[in-house]
């Protein structure tokens, strides 16, 4: 082999463009392999979608909101963060009422879980507090009490009937007791509507 012929600089550009080309196709060959097995998705299966190339339209009647009503969640109103007064205890109970056909026939279908429940009753342990202190808002979903003291935002577990409930302040204990009907849609369990 001769010196001259390979250390010329034409010489050497073309050995470097042909090194160069067999390691862009290993590469490629190696990216289109792991391409083929990544693409394959449980989506992939079937006809191909036609993908829409339509304009995104705003369905907003008024252009200065940031959010809809329907994406911000119900009881955010209320969520203050930087308010002072604390949590009181509390307990969420769950109530359903059993008939004679339920305990000893099991007619109904019903069972102690609490998808057959029918109430929700929370208590609230509310110290040093009047009757004349207590403000109470019930949503659907969220139970909002507020006293000079305590504040309470409760996010409920079901969807209740705000509408419909009793509350009771229970001063020898000093606890406020609030019942709540539980509204569900018709399912397998529950066949009327609450």
């Amino acid at each position: 082999m001769d010196m001259d012929s390979v250390s010329s600089g034409s010489s050497l550009q073309c050995l470097a463009k042909l090194l160069r080309d067999a390691q862009e196709e290993e590469e490629e060959e190696d990216v289109s392999r792991c391409s083929s097995v990544g693409a394959m998705t449980p989506g992939s299966i079937g006809p191909v979608k036609k993908e829409t190339t339509g304009t995104f339209q705003m369905k907003s009647e008024n252009r200065k909101t940031i959010w809809n009503t329907e994406e911000v969640p119900e009881g955010s109103e209320f969520d203050d963060t930087w308010d002072p007064r604390e949590q009181p205890e509390y307990e969420i109970l769950f109530k359903q009422s059993v008939g004679t056909e339920d305990v000893f026939f099991g007619m109904t279908g019903k069972d102690p879980s609490t998808a057959c429940c029918e109430d929700i009753v929370i208590k609230i342990k509310l110290p040093e507090t009047k009757y004349s202190d207590i403000t109470l808002d019930i949503q659907d979903k969220v139970l909002d009490l507020r006293t000079p003291k305590k504040k309470l935002l409760l996010h409920l577990p079901y969807p209740v009937n705000s509408k419909e409930g009793r509350a009771r302040f229970l001063s020898e204990e000093e606890i406020l007791e609030v019942t709540l009907r539980v509204s569900r849609q018709f399912d397998f369990i529950n066949f009327s509507d609450g």
